[in-house]
């Protein structure tokens, strides 16, 4: 005899829970989720910059001396310096020239060309101030 309010057992009873195959579009939502994720964790970290050059054994970097490129490298193929303009915060403006020239000197920018051989780029080396800025490879020096 039931009891009111409880029903009796008709059966065995199944649950089916189809979790695969996932749709095509919860697919395409997590791949899109994973790209996101990944341009996100790749946007925090920058590309290095900084270049080598590499004289008779010794590896030459940023932040290097005149006189430290010099002993390790030997005389370069060519010499320029020219006097860079000074720029001030608000907008990156230049200094106006009365002040430029009187109260603002410019900043001396020193670049040698390195020729490294044959099959080799040229390396251009950058000191502001005497220290090495950059380094950059340039086309092959012809023969």
């Amino acid at each position: 005899m039931q009891k009111s309010g409880m029903l009796a057992p008709m059966g065995k009873v199944t649950v089916h829970c189809a979790v695969w195959p996932l749709s095509a579009k919860v697919v395409r939502v997590k791949l899109l989720v994973r790209i996101s994720l990944a341009a996100v964790v790749s946007s925090l970290y920058p590309p290095a910059y900084a270049e080598t050059l590499r004289c008779n054994g010794h590896i030459v970097e940023t932040g290097d001396s005149r006189l430290s490129v010099r002993y390790h490298c030997g005389e370069p193929l060519l010499q320029d310096s020219y006097c860079a303009p000074v720029y001030y915060y608000p907008g990156f403006q230049l200094v106006p020239e009365p002040f430029a020239s009187s109260v603002v000197p410019c900043l001396v920018v020193d670049e040698w060309l390195y020729d490294r051989g044959p099959g080799n780029l040229v390396a251009t080396v950058r000191f502001p101030a005497g220290v090495v800025q950059s380094i950059t490879y340039g086309a092959r020096a012809t023969p």
